[in-house]
């Protein structure tokens, strides 16, 4: 390699890890929230855990919202809404396109993901990921409370990423294209159809469990580490990645590690995933 090649390989490395340092502020950390809460003091917090675990106990402030209000009602299970329908869902909640919003769940990160990339989706610029670490939320005397919060409404005025969501048609076009991978979220035995809900996976999709990007503790884990899981798994940066599991919820976690930690550019969530597929799947047969 001549002085040349070594230098330009040096500098992109550099690159890479500013993109990557640059996304992964999405996900904060217990000093970093409580820090953010009083700089800003118009902050949305948000638990996106179960309704029973919000009434138990919350951070001081937080409203709650369940990611299955955001779906159709219909055969397919897990279908999101439309864009007015969910501009309209968020705005009722006080939520708006330009507001600072932080998420926190369960620390499995399913239900914060989801949302998140519904927000990202929609237009939102300023969402963000608290991990539900116990005993780092102790350290900072983090407050909670069962007070619920409602928000004042706002308007919320969506401006599509249409580039994050991938169609059931081009999930259909994607199989045997080598610019595109297909990553089925869920964990082995759904993949190999060796569960009662599952038949197998979508043609062409490789299987990557979406805990495999989350520590014990329900951080993401570094992008070292990630990086070498997906690549082991055929996922390179310069695929086009489209991410599934049954209703597109666990998905969102495998987005956000491509995404928002390892700085992959091209990753969608095929929205329909796998229950969309069952009930397709006839069509392109």
């Amino acid at each position: 390699m001549t002085i040349l090649n070594k230098i330009s390989t040096l500098i992109f490395l550099v690159l890479l890890s500013v993109l990557q340092l640059s996304a992964q502020q999405d996900c904060l950390s217990a000093e970093d929230f409580i820090a953010l809460t009083k700089a800003n003091p118009n902050l949305v917090i948000v638990d996106a855990n179960r309704a029973k675990t919000y009434q138990t106990n919350h951070i001081k402030g937080a409203i709650h919202i369940n990611h299955m209000d955001l779906y159709q009602e219909g055969e397919i299970k897990g279908l999101l809404k439309s864009p007015e329908e969910l501009a309209a869902f968020f705005g009722q909640k006080g939520i708006s396109e330009k507001s600072s919003v932080v998420l926190y769940d369960d620390a499995s990160h399913k239900y914060t993901t989801r949302i998140y990339w519904t927000l990202k989706y929609l237009g939102a610029t300023d969402v963000k990921i608290l991990s539900k670490d116990m005993e780092a939320w102790k350290k900072v005397r983090l407050p909670l409370t069962t007070e619920v919060v409602a928000l004042k409404p706002v308007k919320f005025t969506p401006a599509i990423s249409a580039g994050m969501l991938a169609t059931f048609e081009e999930v259909v076009k994607a199989e045997g294209q080598p610019g595109i991978v297909l990553v089925d979220s869920r964990n082995a035995d759904e993949y190999a159809g060796k569960t009662e809900d599952s038949k197998g996976h979508i043609p062409g999709a490789v299987n990557l469990d979406q805990a495999l990007m989350l520590t014990e503790t329900g951080y993401f884990k570094p992008a070292v580490e990630l990086k070498a899981i997906v690549e082991a798994a055929g996922i390179t940066p310069d695929k086009e990645v489209i991410v599934y599991c049954v209703t597109g919820v666990r998905a969102s976690v495998l987005y956000y590690a491509f995404k928002n930690v390892l700085g992959y550019e091209k990753v969608k969530v095929y929205d329909g995933s796998y229950n969309e597929w069952v009930a397709k799947k006839d069509v392109v047969n």
